[in-house]
């Protein structure tokens, strides 16, 4: 696993990759994980319970956790890593990773398969987004295969990456790569299981609970005005929001213009292994995201027994079926709408926390996803592998301008590491060849990612 989010950092994408890891080692296979370091002290390699190696290569993250696209610095850390540990492939994640891109870029001149996995939406207008979008085209001209975590997604990042070919009876029409998957997330349900709420702990009848980034991506300014409606026209309903980012301030100004300090409580960042504390304190859970690849905030919700209000957005409607869940449009009156819905379906008793988690519970499962990433694996090792001629020629389809750049990097690279492997001879480097005991794994018990860490 080769990506700039992990853990000690919090979220989506670092979870993913944990879970996933821990599961796919309990499959019998080796798995090591790759990212950047994280200061004052954490460079070099650490261990994760119950027995993942992530090595912490010493790049330094320039903007929410992701690293500056260096394309070559990166190559003698990962070739000394992967040839040392035996590597046979390679599962880069998210879009923004530039150590992600760098790593299935490099892997192929040691004979090493790519697999990527996109976590998340992007639009096509903006400057960010071209440029992210280009650098994803020129990555996964030559990657084996590419996961995405939902159908919305899959259809997204087809467009951005170009993910489509020739039809070989008829060269006119374009296909999607038949190497393009959908394996959602998961959660350990037994994580979310509901809390009874004791008597003397409940003020108001209904509970509203935001767990979010705190970002203009995630609609915070969708809360910021819809809140104060639903505040004036239910007396009986207050906030819970949790979460950091540069939308706080808007919150704190909004609390303050409409006095409602004692209405809504603002907790800031919220620990991982607390979520489930903050999440049983309401009734409702309420995302206001103007774009989501998937959601796991919404699973976690309710699974936890909350009944989930969100915006009709990227992959959200896919996750949880409709009596769970009311949508939304992205817009303050539609939202403010759906929020009164759910308030009367709450509380006129129709929504059994317990129930919903039961049948959460059977929807998202890790072992399910290992299995089905398993499956990803073993396409991609029994595939064609590409010489560099056809990477070259792939390469060149990236257009006239941006072609001959890529495939002059993709060529100094090979010059690169035709040096590495004269200077420093594979015969001369150190080879792992002691594991961590099977009887060891075996014996421990599934926990969170956060808890392993903060433990």
């Amino acid at each position: 696993m080769i990506s700039d989010f992990f853990h000690p950092a919090v979220g989506g994408v670092e979870n993913h990759i944990y879970m996933l890891s821990v599961e796919l080692i309990k499959r019998g296979h080796k798995v090591i994980v790759i990212t950047h370091g994280h200061k004052p002290d954490r460079v070099g390699i650490r261990w994760l319970l119950p027995s993942l190696k992530v090595y912490y290569i010493p790049f330094i993250p320039i903007a929410s956790s992701a690293t500056l696209p260096n394309f070559f610095t990166s190559l003698p850390y990962l070739r000394t890593i992967l040839l040392r540990e035996h590597i046979e492939l390679i599962h880069a994640h998210a879009s923004l990773s530039s150590i992600g891109h760098e790593g299935i870029m490099h892997s192929h001149l040691m004979g090493i398969r790519t697999v990527f996995t996109d976590h998340s939406l992007f639009g096509f207008e903006d400057a960010a987004s071209i440029l992210t979008n280009k650098l994803l085209v020129a990555t996964l001209k030559n990657v084996d295969a590419v996961i995405c975590v939902s159908h919305t997604g899959r259809e997204n990042t087809v467009l951005r990456g170009q993910l489509y070919e020739k039809e070989t009876d008829d060269p006119t029409k374009l296909s999607v790569r038949r190497s393009v998957y959908v394996i959602p997330n998961a959660i350990i349900a037994e994580q979310f299981k509901p809390r009874p709420s004791k008597p003397s702990e409940i003020n108001y009848s209904v509970t509203i609970v935001v767990l979010s980034r705190l970002a203009y991506r995630k609609g915070v300014d969708l809360l910021v005005a819809t809140a104060p409606r639903i505040c004036l026209a239910f007396p009986n309903v207050r906030f819970v929001v949790g979460g950091d980012g540069p939308k706080l301030i808007d919150l704190l100004q909004m609390r303050e213009k409409h006095l409602l300090q004692d209405r809504i409580e603002l907790l800031g960042a919220v620990r991982h292994s607390d979520v489930l504390s903050v999440l049983s304190r309401g009734s409702i859970f309420m995302n206001t995201s103007l774009t989501e690849s998937f959601g796991i905030a919404i699973l976690e919700a309710a699974c936890a027994g909350l009944y989930v209000v969100s915006t009709r957005v990227g992959g959200v409607p896919e996750i949880l079926p409709q009596d769970l869940i009311s949508f939304a449009e992205p817009e303050a009156d539609d939202v403010f709408r759906a929020i009164s819905e759910a308030i009367t379906i709450v509380a006129a008793g129709k929504h059994d926390p317990m129930q919903a988690h039961e049948r959460v519970k059977t929807f998202y499962d890790w072992r399910q996803i290992a299995m089905r990433t398993e499956k990803v694996y073993n396409a991609v090792i029994h595939s064609r592998q590409m010489d560099l001629m056809e990477r070259i020629e792939r390469t060149m389809d990236l257009g006239p301008f941006a072609g001959p750049i890529y495939t002059i990097i993709l060529l100094v690279d090979c010059v690169f590491f035709l040096v590495l492997e004269w200077f420093y001879p594979r015969e001369d480097l150190d080879y792992v060849e002691h594991h961590w005991k099977d009887d060891v794994l075996a014996k421990s018990k599934p926990v969170s990612a956060s808890r392993h860490i903060n433990e």
